[in-house]
């Protein structure tokens, strides 16, 4: 027998499934994780580090656990050897032990041979006097260790190129001549994390002592295509529910703000899980051209950060069935192309394109917002004009100086109304917004500073389920999408009480209602 089949039989023998509908049973390891073993262990160069990254539920875990206890008490067991399994937290960390040391304690011939301490979660394998530890990154145990063979569970949930606990285990395993790094996960969100990183260089340095299985669904795959989602899940109808994943698939068909999380997670696919607000495919499919004029009500959206960043303005207007959407982007002329560099994007580009305005000097001069507003007033039917009151006092003398009156920005008859961009005010325009996207009934042409905060934009949510835009876990400036919410709230409310007839509430308010 081989290396990696002595591994597999181990497996087989002696251990047994620790939990689920078949707990006791033996375990049978699928065909995609005996093949992961077998490269591992049957590599003619040697391993040094091997990756297998496949969709949430596949068994990595309980892999992680089976690999485990075959260097511990099985045929790769060296005498006084450490292994370790490395998680980001303390939960993860314990799921892993705990599915071990289930194993051991459902079979007598592993109880024998096997030393359990709960409280540091570690196995001692007595036979060859063999260290069995599972560590997190929270509890911060990766100094003074020197694993022979180290097992990093979910390193895709790290963000950026570097980790103090990875790094601290790497380095800990130089003391040894011939250590293996395994890492068994779902993908990471970016292509500069660090597991993209490892995957990236796996793939174009064709190193032979690094080995790299991913399973992960095709780019551009509907969320409904069931091949995609075998491809991502090799256990899939084994132990991996099919009825979990069409679940989830009819939520983020009909919700896109969790289409990423779907794609992520079930189809193993790199991207932000919490981002965007609204799936790439889905805005997308509402890049049709805006009408050149809005000749009915328009309502509008009004985002003023602070003077240095990104100010939006956006007018929508109901044309043909759908919500025509157009804004209007300002920064500080003064360190455009620093800004560019440091966010990433090619603000110096757009401004010379015309998709987005700049004022003169450091800082966003309201007076140019002003100005705007009063000359769009004067040739579109605005109606409303949703603001946040953050700055607000700062563009009110210069609405006053460019003609609009004190009533006009505060009376009864005021267009200007101010809107919270807490849970409560935003959860509902939210709702109505993605409903719109959903349905096809947003059209904003591709302009592309809105698609950079349609991209960025993340949506969290209270205990209550409600939701807002999070500036503070956005990727990147959302400002457009937050002044687009605010458009199609005031429209929402606007139209609504427009639509009802006077003459039908004062005979049936109930049914004027509807």
């Amino acid at each position: 027998m081989t290396r990696g089949e002595r591994v597999i039989a181990f497996i087989h023998r002696y251990c047994k499934v620790p939990e689920g509908k078949d707990v006791g049973k033996p375990l049978q390891l699928m065909p995609f994780q005996r093949d992961f073993i077998k490269a591992i262990y049957d590599n003619p160069a040697g391993t040094s580090r091997a990756y297998l990254s496949i969709a949430r539920k596949n068994g990595k875990s309980a892999l992680i656990a089976c690999l485990a206890l075959a260097h511990t008490v099985g045929p790769e067991a060296k005498l006084n050897s450490q292994i370790i399994s490395g998680a980001r937290s303390r939960d993860q960390a314990s799921i892993v032990f705990k599915l071990a040391e289930k194993m051991v304690r459902m079979n007598p011939a592993l109880a024998k041979i096997v030393r359990v301490i709960p409280s540091q979660k570690t196995l001692i394998g007595l036979p060859m006097n063999v260290e069995y530890r599972a560590i997190s990154a929270e509890a911060g145990t990766a100094h003074g260790l020197s694993p022979i063979l180290a097992i990093l569970d979910e390193v895709g949930q790290i963000r950026g190129p570097h980790d103090a606990f990875v790094e601290a285990i790497e380095t800990a395993q130089g003391a040894h001549e011939n250590p293996v790094l395994l890492a068994i996960s779902t993908q990471a969100a970016k292509n500069d994390d660090l597991f993209s990183i490892w995957l990236d260089d796996a793939q174009k340095s064709k190193d032979p002592r690094i080995v790299s299985h991913v399973y992960s669904a095709p780019e551009e795959c509907d969320i409904m295509d069931r091949s995609a989602w075998q491809a991502a899940n090799p256990a899939l109808g084994i132990f991996r529910s099919i009825k979990d994943i069409e679940d989830f698939a009819e939520r983020a068909s009909r919700q896109p703000s969790i289409e990423n999380s779907f794609r992520w997670l079930y189809l193993n696919q790199r991207i932000e899980a919490s981002a965007p607000f609204v799936s790439k495919s889905v805005w997308q499919g509402c890049g049709g051209p805006v009408a050149k004029q809005f000749d009915g009500p328009v309502y509008g959206g009004l985002d003023l950060s602070s003077v240095s960043d990104l100010t939006a303005k956006v007018w929508i207007s109901w044309v043909d069935g759908a919500w025509h959407v157009k804004p209007t982007f300002w920064l500080p002329s003064e360190g455009i192309a620093e800004k560019s560099r440091t966010d990433r994007v090619p603000y110096d580009v757009w401004a010379r394109e015309g998709y987005l305005r700049t004022t003169p000097g450091k800082t966003v001069d309201y007076e140019f917002v002003a100005e705007t507003l009063w000359r769009d007033c004067q040739e579109m039917d605005v109606r409303k004009i949703a603001f946040d009151r953050w700055n607000f006092r700062h563009l009110r003398p210069w609405l006053l100086k460019a003609g609009f009156t004190e009533d006009q920005i505060e009376g009864d008859h005021a267009i200007f109304e101010p809107m919270g961009q807490g849970f409560q005010s935003m959860s509902p325009a939210l709702r109505e917004l993605e409903a719109d996207l959903l349905e096809g009934k947003i059209v904003h042409g591709n302009h592309p500073v809105l698609a950079m905060c349609a991209a960025n934009a993340v949506a969290t949510s209270d205990p209550a389920g409600n939701r807002k835009l999070d500036k503070a876990k956005a990727t990147g400036r959302i400002d457009g999408m937050v002044a687009l919410a605010m458009a199609r709230a005031v429209a929402g409310t606007h139209v609504e009480a427009e639509s009802i007839d006077l003459d039908d509430f004062l005979s049936n308010p109930v049914m004027a209602m509807g």
